[in-house]
């Protein structure tokens, strides 16, 4: 949801990208601080895997993605090597999303309502993944219980618990909502239009409410052990002054930070991902916020351009924001951007180099549904509801046919979404059509994350970058004491040669991905990963 203000996002962070430029451009940032054990093991994280849980899998054949389905779908996510799920949200919306809730409480009945969200979460934790749970409850949908309640009631418990146009005046009972920054109506994908407006972030009762609410989901039996609780949050649009409007103000000191502390005071091991607004360095949501992490989005926006010096300026620039114990979340794409194969024009050597940069860089690596197999899909043309959108929250694909079994289509009746489909049948994009293929997208994905989570200093060590910035040849060093993992890739559409720092001896190195010794030229966008042993 957080892309309708992120397009103010442009220019906002020109002077810190200016800042980091510099030392960037020398080619070399030269290696932080050594993290101390503590931070070590809170560093030491997760590789999520971001699901659009709608479009995942169907297990009931109503053509509507599932928890069921997404449980059936564990085994293949654990051979994959990812460690956490990052699930859009669950809770029952008019909106096929599922942002703007009816009900925070409860779990969609689509998606198979609050027992398969528990058989779901305990498979889940039985597969060793942690489960992030998308927190959006700044705003309510008609037919939540509290708006019903209080709408031409100014009586209601929960009156002041929204916002109106007309609060206490004599024409109070005949008052509206007050508008959201999406109007106080807005269109849904099928034609529909249904009612959103504020909740009062700022009352004392309702802060009260969902400091009990979160720990409700990371502790439901409050007992502090956390068996059936989630691992983390996603906390959807967060914002210090909600839609900039100066009404709900000052929520990272009274809202976000006592609500993040009451959670981590009952389970210290829930953490908490912050998304952006303005999708900029997110530094204050790590210090006034209290996140624990943000995602990289000026990063994201330098990796798919896949040039050299805005990717050093956009690293320098992430690692300045970043707070000791702080983590960034880096990725290519997310239920709000275009497929990043859409965006290289399905070159294959480009998807590769890009998810070799993904989940090499230092910061904690997410994979969009799909992703790893090469999906495809751009924003639609505009128009007044959330339709647009659906060309980049598609199907995912498990076999060549689009119509095979588990195939979540739950768009296909609509027919002007229908027409702008990305993927097609027996088009080489699927677990089917790749999963025994060792030249797939889908097997590159597997090898980059078992080495990374078989090398400590991939996972969490120092970074640097030995190579001269006169070579479009990106080069990318991490280390962890003695062990070091050094990523060549070749930023350019011709041959090129890594210039590397004289500090970096050739000779401790063995090529373990790709072809050729260390300093040999690389094919235009060719990968290669060295290590030593």
């Amino acid at each position: 949801m957080g892309q309708f203000l992120g397009r103010l996002r442009r220019g906002l962070h020109v002077a810190v990208l200016c800042l980091a430029s510099a030392a960037a451009g020398a080619g070399s940032l030269g290696d932080a601080r050594a993290p101390s054990a503590a931070e070590r093991s809170a560093a030491d994280t997760d590789i999520f895997y971001h699901v659009f849980v709608r479009s995942f899998r169907d297990a009931n054949h109503d053509g509507i993605g599932d928890l069921d389905g997404l449980r059936a779908g564990l085994d293949y996510l654990q051979q994959l090597g990812v460690t956490a799920l990052l699930l859009t949200p669950v809770q029952p919306s008019p909106f096929y999303h599922n942002y703007f809730a009816t009900d925070f409480d409860a779990i969609a009945p689509e998606y198979g309502g609050n027992a398969s969200w528990v058989a779901f979460l305990r498979a889940a934790h039985a597969h060793g993944f942690k489960v992030y749970m998308d927190l959006e409850f700044q705003y309510v949908a008609g037919g939540h219980p509290w708006l019903s309640s209080a709408w031409h009631h100014p009586a209601s418990l929960y009156r002041d618990w929204l916002l109106w146009n007309d609060p206490t005046g004599d024409t109070a009972e005949a008052a509206e909502p007050m508008a959201s920054p999406f109007g106080l109506y807005a269109g849904a994908a099928d034609g529909s239009s249904h009612l959103i407006t504020w909740v009062n972030l700022n009352h004392p009762a309702v802060q009260q409410y969902f400091r009990e609410y979160v720990l409700r989901w990371v502790d439901p039996h409050g007992d502090g052990s956390g068996v059936d609780g989630v691992d983390g949050y996603r906390i959807d649009h967060m914002m210090d002054d909600l839609d900039n409007a100066h009404v709900i103000t000052h929520l990272f000191r009274d809202f976000w930070t006592p609500l993040i502390a009451a959670v981590k005071a009952r389970r210290p091991a829930v953490r908490f991902v912050g998304e952006q607004w303005d999708w900029g360095y997110g530094a204050d949501y790590l210090t006034r916020g209290g996140a624990d992490s943000v995602f990289a989005f000026p990063l994201r926006d330098a990796l798919i351009r896949l040039q050299k010096q805005p990717i050093l300026d956009a690293i320098a620039a992430t690692q300045a924001a970043t707070p000791l114990g702080k983590r960034q979340v880096v990725f290519l794409e997310n239920h709000d951007t275009d497929r990043f194969a859409s965006v290289v024009d399905e070159d294959g050597a480009k998807a590769r180099a890009g998810a070799a940069l993904l989940l090499l860089l230092a910061g904690d690596p997410a994979i969009y549904y799909g992703q790893e197999l090469g999906m495809r899909g751009r924003k639609g043309p505009p128009e007044a509801s959330d339709a647009p959108d659906i060309p980049r929250r598609e199907a995912f694909r498990w076999d060549a046919d689009l119509d095979a079994d588990g195939s979540a289509t739950w768009y296909r009746p609509w027919d002007r979404v229908w027409t702008t489909r990305f993927n097609r049948s027996n088009d080489g994009v699927s677990v089917a059509e790749e999963t025994d293929d060792p030249r797939s997208l889908l097997t590159w994905y597997r090898q980059l994350i078992a080495l990374r989570r078989e090398r400590s200093e991939v996972r969490h060590g120092t970074q640097a970058f030995p190579c001269a910035t006169a070579s479009p040849v990106l080069c990318i060093l991490r280390r962890d004491g003695a062990q070091q993992t050094l990523l060549l890739v070749n930023l350019s559409d011709a041959p090129a040669s890594p210039v590397l720092d004289s500090a970096v001896r050739i000779a401790d190195f063995q090529v373990v991905i790709g072809s050729g010794s260390l300093a040999a030229p690389l094919a235009r966008y060719d990968v290669r990963v060295a290590e030593t042993p």
